[in-house]
């Protein structure tokens, strides 16, 4: 890099983000002064013990919850800066999200889950089902498009998830413990998949997980501890 160039600005970035909830002596520090940046097509896994910040980090740069102090940075803008409604735009076009616990509309299809987020989109039925039918295909799950949530196993259900996450196309994948409800066969499986969005899609995978095994996947380990980053490093250095 020449002298006059710049680094690239981050895609994301903490700067000495703390968040605290309640007041006095019930004050719970849940972050502590965290610095952290992720670049653009990384993959990192986030791990910690219960209580060690990892899910309300992962909820700050998810802009579902706010910093008590502290700076969030997406691109190079403050999120502080933004209204609720700017920050609900910003998770709607740039964000996808997938939870352990699916998080699927019981009596709807698999189709219909998948068109969730284009409905608040303003995008035609008839896009919209043609979008979410092709994501379902990138999950492999053709097929199973009119199958309700009930109808579908486990691991069925958690793709769906990850079809209704990917269908508008986010930069970001936030992925909250995503194996946790599944077994070890069907884990694998989900993993490979995610895997595959970053490495052919070139998606930014955020996943907070307490199983080393699936951490594993990850090129970057984050380890979380008493609301700080304990350690930041590649996975070879963290095996």
């Amino acid at each position: 890099m020449s002298a006059n160039a710049q680094a690239p600005t981050p895609l994301i970035e903490l700067r000495a983000v703390t968040k605290v909830y309640g007041s006095g002596t019930a004050a719970v520090h849940a972050l502590a002064g965290v610095d952290l940046t992720i670049g653009e097509g990384e993959f990192v896994a986030i791990m910690g013990p219960s209580g060690s910040g990892k899910s309300t980090a992962m909820n700050v740069i998810g802009c579902l919850d706010t910093p008590t102090t502290g700076e969030y940075f997406f691109r190079g803008i403050a999120a502080g800066d933004l209204s609720r409604d700017q920050r609900t735009l910003l998770r709607r076009h740039y964000l996808g999200f997938v939870f352990q616990g699916f998080n699927l509309l019981a009596r709807t299809t698999a189709a219909e889950n998948v068109e969730l987020p284009l409905i608040y989109r303003g995008i035609a039925p008839a896009e919209r089902r043609e979008l979410a039918l092709r994501a379902l295909k990138r999950v492999g799950l053709e097929g199973r498009e009119h199958h309700t949530s009930s109808e579908l196993s486990g691991g069925q259900q958690q793709r769906v998830a990850i079809a209704r996450a990917m269908v508008t196309d986010p930069e970001v994948l936030l992925a909250d413990e995503p194996t946790g409800n599944l077994d070890t066969k069907t884990s694998r499986e989900i993993m490979e998949l995610v895997t595959s969005l970053n490495r052919d899609q070139g998606i930014t995978i955020i996943m907070v997980t307490h199983e080393t095994d699936i951490a594993a996947y990850a090129d970057r380990l984050i380890r979380f501890v008493d609301g700080k980053v304990e350690s930041d490093v590649p996975r070879l250095e963290a095996a």
